[in-house]
């Protein structure tokens, strides 16, 4: 990859999105640029305040300066997204009740 390169992975559902790179200002800056973007061309607003921003294995102070650029809340881990828990022990049964609880049910049905 050349310097001037950022890549960015995006994983997208409905209205939610997260994106997944290595954290750095470049990235961030590349986020909001490509929402921007999007608000410009489709004239529909993107809720900034309502959004998260947080990263693994990232210290509180770096969060703290990328996500008041990004004008959003800092993400707490642990949290949930599309049912799923993010964030917590997959090593314990509570976990994975929910998600087990919703296949059983649809199974029954």
């Amino acid at each position: 990859m050349r310097d001037k390169e950022v890549e960015v992975n995006l994983l997208q559902y409905a209205d939610d999105k997260i994106f997944v790179g290595e954290f750095k200002l470049e990235n961030v800056v590349v986020v909001k640029s490509t929402l921007r973007c999007f608000e410009l061309v489709s004239s529909l607003k993107v809720n900034f305040h309502k959004g998260r921003f947080g990263g693994i294995g990232v210290d509180l102070e770096e969060i703290e300066r990328f996500f008041t650029y990004l004008n959003c809340r800092i993400l707490t881990f642990l949290f949930v997204c599309w049912e799923i828990p993010i964030g917590a022990n997959p090593k314990r049964l509570e976990t994975w009740e929910p998600i087990i609880s919703k296949f059983e049910k649809k199974l029954a049905s």
